[in-house]
């Protein structure tokens, strides 16, 4: 069985789109990150770098102790490789799918969250306007960057529906709200409709959606409380010293 540490962002769909895609069971753990879950002990000790998702796999392929993986990009590839699929073993192909893989954790999901922090902001954190127009161009780039390479071939990775699609999609839902214009990119347009339709996308987009922060509840030193502990991080100290040491 596979434990996923999960809360409904495109970085937890991603991995929630695979899972469903595969066929393989799978046990959600909600980790609340509006409301810090991600900063536990029982967290940290399978992802210290304390960012949503995290996996937990209780059969792994060497027969031995569970193993635990965090980044959603090195989950992909790890789920994928488990199941045999979406995942091509020869070398042209698997380095086809791995740099996509690598541009989504590297360019289109930062970029796009940066974009998505500045714009939630608002103007009692200041003039936000460069930062906005900064990440707002830049998701512009990397929705260029989608289309062009559509435009070459079916998938990201070439001829076959793999993980690199599957990673990408969840970022690109919220198009509107990053404010891009989905007409203007008429080749992504025709995969993130055909990805839409498929319904293992559906459930994996699906999961979690019972799962909500209603901050309209909380009062105002709650949500005050919430920012600090979630904006502006820094380094976690050691917990304590080794002996020895």
């Amino acid at each position: 069985m596979l434990d996923l540490h999960y809360w409904p962002t495109p970085n937890g769909k991603k991995v929630t789109i695979l899972l469903e895609e595969c066929g393989l069971p799978y046990n959600v753990i909600p980790c609340n990150i509006g409301k810090g879950d991600q900063f536990s002990d029982q967290f940290l000790a399978i992802c210290p770098n304390n960012r949503m998702p995290a996996l937990v796999d209780h059969q792994p392929a060497d027969g031995g102790e569970p193993i635990s993986v965090f980044e959603s990009g090195a989950m992909m590839m790890y789920i994928a490789e488990k199941a045999g699929q979406f995942y091509p073993q020869d070398l042209r192909g698997r380095y086809a799918v791995n740099q996509w893989v690598q541009w989504q954790m590297a360019n289109q999901g930062p970029k796009t969250g940066e974009c998505g922090h500045f714009k939630r902001l608002g103007e009692n954190e200041g003039d936000q306007s460069y930062a906005i127009r900064r990440f707002s161009d830049e998701v512009n780039r990397l929705y260029g960057v989608l289309n062009n390479r559509l435009y070459e071939s079916p998938y990201l990775a070439g001829d076959e529906y793999t993980i690199a699609d599957m990673i990408c999609y969840p970022w690109t839902v919220n198009w509107e709200g990053q404010g891009q214009d989905i007409e203007e990119f008429v080749y992504f347009k025709r995969w993130f409709e055909e990805m839409g339709n498929r319904p293992a996308v559906q459930r994996g987009m699906a999961v979690g959606s019972n799962l909500q922060n209603d901050y309209s509840k909380m009062s105002e030193q709650e949500i005050a409380a919430l920012r600090a502990l979630l904006y502006n991080q820094r380094a976690r100290p050691v917990p304590a010293a080794k002996p020895g040491t």
